[in-house]
């Protein structure tokens, strides 16, 4: 659900070239798959962005591969604790030395690409299957996780967001924080009671926070999704249509009307949790504490999510992969199934202020430590994302942040941008 990939086709386009000229190029390890893991030896290659470049990560990271070692002891663990910044550039350098990575971890809307590549494994050799997700997972996560009707990940950790209101802002305005707006009409009436501007017109608090200063693609997939449209059915755009324009069209009324395009802050929070804006997109967690924005302005927010004709929560996450050219792909398995257990997605989940993608999340202990993560816990059934990207989704990121953006400043007419996004999707 993120992730600056504006290179993507170039590195997606390189990965392909050096896949089919590296084949087995430096690769020193013999295969184990069929080798009893207890005598099993080599190293297992471990791209994975989810534990972050601390102490504590590290520590969490080690309880995984003892954990794993119970069922492989011989073999060597190589992590590679990459950011989703660099995580296409490790990739292809990986190919291009002949040395694969055997597990992968990525995010939603990185599957298809690289599964339609080739890149990734199908895991119904390992009794991976909807049903499986379904049950003991986030069932949004499917489509997100399959390509060609094969499933070619299985989930880690939710990215989930809400919208919040500060309680005072609208006491103030008249309205009531106890029936909040959740359609995007009654969202931007509210808006613009909300909104505060200086003497001389200039917005001084925002009346709703898009959360787009990067970009409008996740903000447009969310508010489309809540009127019942998904951005992609099966691969195919389904956004070029009267729900993308009215959902476009109302993104371009809201800025510079409510919120100044581009508005940020310098610790890059969403602006509701500091007051800069009376209603906004958050993440999935809020720290209350003196050290956070503390327990006055916790008491302050109240959470809802959007509903114009469907109720939906935004949902990306972490996902492991394994690798199509792995030497060891049941001990990369048999990794995946140490990365999932619930102890482990807990910690994930924590150092990531996330959420473990395992069923029971509501009662996990980070949905127990704030309001925000409990709140978004209880609504993964409404979870949506880009639902089934097509295999250049990599490319198509930047593409809308870049158009959506022209046509919400006025600068290309929004209804040939959502075409001509929709004939680049292929």
């Amino acid at each position: 659900m993120r992730r600056g990939a504006r290179s993507g086709l170039v590195v997606l386009a390189a990965i392909v070239g050096l896949a089919a000229s590296s084949c087995g190029n430096g690769v020193i390890d013999k295969s184990t798959d069929g080798v009893p893991p207890a005598e099993a030896t080599g190293t297992l290659r471990v791209l994975i962005p989810s534990f972050p470049a601390s102490t504590k990560g590290r520590e969490a990271f080690d309880k995984v591969v003892q954990d794993f070692h119970r069922t492989y002891p011989k073999m060597k663990v190589e992590p590679d604790f990459a950011t989703y910044n660099n995580l296409n550039e490790k990739m292809s350098t990986s190919i291009a030395a002949g040395i694969p990575y055997d597990v992968m971890v990525t995010g939603v809307g990185w599957i298809q690409p690289f599964a339609s590549k080739r890149i990734f494994t199908d895991l119904a050799p390992y009794g991976v299957t909807p049903d499986v997700i379904r049950e003991k997972s986030v069932a949004a996560m499917i489509p997100p996780a399959t390509y060609d009707g094969k499933l070619y990940a299985y989930p880690l950790i939710a990215d989930a967001r809400a919208v919040a209101l500060r309680i005072s802002a609208f006491k103030e305005a008249g309205l009531d924080p106890d029936k909040p707006p959740t359609s995007l009409a009654e969202i931007k009436v509210a808006a613009e009671k909300l909104t505060k501007r200086d003497a001389s017109g200039t917005i001084t608090r925002s009346g709703f926070d898009l959360a787009s200063a990067t970009g409008f693609r996740q903000s447009f997939t969310t508010f489309l999704s809540s009127t019942g449209t998904m951005l992609y059915v099966n691969g195919e755009p389904n956004f070029n249509n009267q729900q993308g324009l009215e959902t476009l069209l109302w993104i371009k009324s809201m800025i510079n009307n409510v919120q100044a395009y581009g508005q940020q802050n310098a610790a890059q929070q969403p602006l509701v949790l500091t007051g800069e804006a009376a209603m906004g997109i958050v993440g999935g967690a809020v720290d209350c504490s003196d050290k956070g924005i503390g327990q006055k302005n916790c008491d302050d927010l109240k959470y809802f999510r959007f509903d114009s004709g469907k109720e939906i929560e935004y949902v990306g996450g972490d996902l492991a992969s394994i690798g199509s050219r792995s030497r060891h792909k049941d001990a990369a398995w048999a990794f995946i199934q140490s990365l999932t257990q619930p102890t482990t997605l807990d910690a994930i989940a924590k150092l990531n202020k996330k959420l473990p993608a395992y069923k029971d999340a509501g009662n996990s202990p980070q949905a127990k430590s704030n309001p925000l993560s409990k709140f978004v816990a209880d609504g993964l059934v409404h979870a949506v994302n880009e639902n089934s990207p097509p295999a250049n989704w990599l490319e198509m990121r930047g593409n809308f942040d870049i158009q959506l953006t022209q046509a919400v400043l006025g600068q290309k007419d929004p209804a040939k941008v959502l075409a001509n996004l929709a004939g680049q999707s292929r």
